[in-house]
């Protein structure tokens, strides 16, 4: 059966528009959101004053029956055309496993700024993985890596640390260089605090990086131990 002329300017209208990224799609003006500069110098393996990207590195952060256990594991993965190492992130409630994420990063030789490539995302309900919310891919359906964590931070820099239209467009901005934080694991000071959002959901949350250590607080999580174990996750 044909198409009715009318119908058929339509679609192909649609067809047209759709390649174009809608406005909350394009990353927004005042935030830094591309950084194809650094990919030549890249590496799997390094750490900057406030991420260790090194295989067997741990950090646990808890609070109350909630926990989160970061770690970096032997793993590496090719992403848009980089090796990234990948890092695992636990998260349980109550003994309860409520997801795991297995993110891809790449540190600049240059800068020693860290770089976010994606990540593969399952989400836990009963002991089953229900659904992959959020996971994307650097290089992937429009995607673009990140900054994660700059190698030297600056007071008021804001940058996008996820760029995946429509799926996963988190920011960080530098709102504190020299903040305390008490912690199950000890007192932290002159940390990194950033306020992080996203361009698609409501909400905002403070992170604290201690330096030397990485990760000490996100939202009510606090660290509780932190360093190499003595075999690395693969």
């Amino acid at each position: 059966m044909k198409m009715p002329v009318s119908r058929y300017v339509c679609f192909v209208l649609a067809m047209a528009l759709s390649a174009f990224p809608t406005p909350a799609q394009k990353p927004e003006p005042g935030w830094t959101s591309d950084f194809s500069f650094e990919k030549s110098d890249l590496a799997a393996t390094g750490r900057n004053l406030h991420f260790i990207l090194e295989p067997g590195y741990v950090l646990t952060l808890r609070d109350g029956d909630a926990e989160l256990i970061i770690t970096v594991t032997n793993d590496t993965k090719v992403v848009d055309g980089v090796e990234t190492r990948v890092v695992e992130e636990r998260e349980s409630k109550a003994g309860q496993l409520t997801e795991i994420s297995r993110n891809f990063y790449a540190i600049s030789r240059r800068t020693n700024s860290v770089y976010y490539f994606g990540e593969e995302v399952d989400i836990y309900k009963d002991g089953k993985v229900v659904k992959h919310k959020g996971a994307w891919s650097s290089g992937a359906k429009s995607a673009r890596f990140g900054l994660m964590i700059p190698g030297l931070p600056l007071l008021g820099a804001k940058y996008y640390q996820e760029i995946a239209p429509g799926v996963a467009m988190d920011r960080g901005e530098i709102v504190g260089l020299s903040e305390t934080i008490m912690a199950p694991a000890g007192e932290f000071k002159n940390c990194l605090k950033t306020q992080d959002s996203s361009q698609i959901e409501t909400g905002k949350e403070f992170k604290f990086y201690a330096p030397g250590v990485g990760l000490v607080q996100e939202e009510d999580l606090k660290l509780v131990s932190y360093g190499f174990s003595a075999k690395p996750r693969s």
